[in-house]
């Protein structure tokens, strides 16, 4: 079968939820895919960060199958040698006390917000069937009908309502906007330190230490999703550790299944975890023994292999290259760490017509909101990769570039 047979396959039948660039990848290794052709591609998104460690690390590799042969699926309705010590490795390199496995982002999402509704009614008594939610605009948690009734993008709510009651939307990057919306029914605010899918949007500095401090102060959670930004990607091993907080209650995802299965935990002071009885929350594979095993060795390879220091070394160099580009069509440069975005101009062109380009030079990565390319490499690469990467996106800019003006 050629590359064409496999994507009318996938658009004969399957649902059109998402638009793939025109590309069908068969195997990777570290940084690098390779498609039906035996063409290979340097990998700049790492699958929303998923892929953290690289493709198929060999560590992961063989903690997966290693476990797979011996026992993979129980549900929690037992106990297992391989939940307990993952669970206190994520506590301890956290500083969280409890943490509850599930395995989408999404669901860690959900199981947050569940925590904290009934932390809002035992603990902080708020009248039953009262509690609010609070989180930003231009945000992404998920796409649960839930987390679709946070969400400020159009798209993502268009056909989906009615959503459910005590969601409310402010705007991101500023304390005085959250200390503002706070009432006493309010139960958490959460809140991503840098906005992935928003656009990679960095807020101002000191930003989630004040909102912290409000929360504090007004007897609100605040919870930190770092599915995205979590294990390193932004050159700490939390985002939230750049301004030294720590937040109530904690979302990983992602990365945390090393790239090869899909594991997520919901972390929380002990105050908050205990809100749930027996019954109350679950999931059947969820904390599986395979995933607390890969889980467990995704944390090691972190620590084991300096990726949260080789990200931050790197994506400072990576970072100021970029920045360095001229190109009419680049409205600005922002990350932190290997968690970088290109805003373009869209009165030019949209930021898929870039990433386009970047797959015909054997670049790999997605446009988000239509106008910034998303960088976020596997936290493995080399600097002479990054260094070639910098090259090839130089030139897309510059072709584009000049056919713009041709244009006008």
């Amino acid at each position: 079968m050629i590359q064409t047979d496999f994507q009318e396959l996938e658009e004969r039948f399957g649902a059109r939820n998402y638009h793939p660039l025109p590309v069908v990848l068969s195997r990777g290794s570290g940084v690098y895919v390779w498609d039906t052709e035996g063409r290979r591609y340097l990998d700049m998104m790492s699958a929303y960060s998923a892929v953290s460690h690289g493709h198929c690390h060999p560590r992961l590799v063989k903690a997966l199958t290693e476990q797979a042969a011996r026992l993979a699926v129980t549900s929690r309705a037992f106990y297992s040698d391989r939940l307990g010590p993952f669970l206190e490795e994520a506590c301890k390199k956290t500083g969280m006390e409890q943490a509850l496995p599930m395995n989408s982002g999404t669901e860690a999402v959900e199981t947050a917000l569940k925590a904290a509704r009934k932390w809002a009614y035992t603990v902080k008594k708020v009248p039953e069937g009262r509690a609010e939610i609070l989180a930003c605009r231009g945000n992404f948690h998920g796409r649960s009908i839930t987390v679709v009734g946070l969400s400020s993008e159009m798209q993502y709510r268009k056909g989906f309502g009615p959503f459910p009651d005590g969601l409310k939307v402010i705007p991101y990057g500023d304390p005085e906007a959250l200390r503002h919306a706070i009432t006493p029914q309010t139960a958490a605010f959460l809140v991503e330190p840098i906005q992935g899918e928003g656009g990679i949007i960095l807020p101002p500095h000191g930003y989630l230490a004040q909102c912290a401090v409000i929360c504090r102060q007004q007897n609100v959670l605040l919870i930190a999703d770092e599915v995205q930004t979590g294990l390193g990607r932004t050159g700490d091993f939390l985002a939230c550790q750049h301004e030294g907080i720590r937040p109530d209650g904690l979302i990983l995802g992602k990365a945390l299944g090393g790239g090869l299965l899909p594991v997520s935990l919901f972390l929380a002071r002990r105050e908050v975890m205990q809100v749930f009885g027996s019954g109350d929350h679950g999931s059947t594979f969820g904390g599986s023994p395979l995933a607390a095993a890969v889980g467990l060795e995704a944390l090691r390879v972190i620590e084991d292999e300096h990726l949260v220091e080789r990200s931050a070394r790197l994506g400072r160099d990576f970072l100021a290259a970029l920045e360095k580009l001229e190109s009419p069509l680049i409205r600005a440069v922002r990350g932190r760490g290997l968690f970088v975005g290109i805003e373009v101009d869209p009165e030019y062109l949209g930021a898929r017509t870039v990433c386009e380009r970047l797959l015909e030079e054997g670049i790999l990565t997605k446009e988000t909101h239509r106008t910034v390319v998303r960088l976020a490499p596997p936290l493995v690469i080399e600097a002479a990769e990054l260094d070639e990467a910098v090259i090839r996106i130089e030139k897309v800019f510059h072709t584009l570039g000049r056919e713009a003006r041709k244009v006008c």
